[in-house]
């Protein structure tokens, strides 16, 4: 049982460790969070990419010959997006703060960091793994989710504070590499 739950938690973190990256870069620039805006950010998130999960397990007959051939595609224009966003915006003197509570903002980093998990629903449906242990994993992302993007807006806001224009810089290309790695 032990060895069950230590496997699916980190299942689980492997899938969610874009969202903290994610999460991390894109709050390098916040100037205040609070509990409120960190916990909402960090639901939506985990909604996002349990969302996904579910749904590429659920429907994994569907859609494999489309997520195997859109997925890395998609994922990796949305990285593209945020992290040149990210460069651009490290640069301008009068830096714009980068608000995930921004519904845009929030929607298209939850996206870009949920394919993954549309991805491996979808596998793991068509490799006959019972849904029982999916349902273990969903619950497994959620909460894992959560506690990444949580620990990644708050870290990314203590390193954007010593940091500051490098730090923004830097968590865009770490994007952009995340999103050309989904190539490979």
């Amino acid at each position: 049982m032990i060895d069950f739950l230590v496997g699916i938690v980190l299942f689980a973190l492997s899938l969610c460790a874009d969202s903290f990256a994610v999460s991390l870069c894109s709050s390098l620039t916040l100037r205040r969070i609070s509990f409120g805006s960190v916990a909402r950010v960090a639901i939506v998130f985990a909604l996002i990419h349990t969302g996904f999960f579910v749904g590429g397990f659920a429907f994994g007959h569907l859609f494999a010959g489309l997520v195997e051939k859109v997925a890395r595609i998609v994922g990796f224009a949305l990285l593209l997006y945020v992290g040149i966003s990210m460069i651009i915006e490290g640069f301008h003197v009068e830096r714009e703060v980068r608000d995930l509570n921004v519904f845009r903002n929030l929607i298209l980093g939850g996206i870009a960091t949920s394919i993954d998990a549309l991805a491996v629903g979808v596998s793991l449906c068509m490799a006959g793994q019972a849904a029982r242990i999916a349902v273990s994993q969903s619950v497994a992302i959620f909460v894992c989710t959560i506690l990444s993007v949580a620990l990644g807006i708050i870290g990314g806001r203590k390193i954007g504070d010593k940091a500051g224009v490098w730090a923004t810089t830097i968590g865009g290309l770490v994007l952009i590499v995340i999103g050309i790695g989904l190539f490979f």
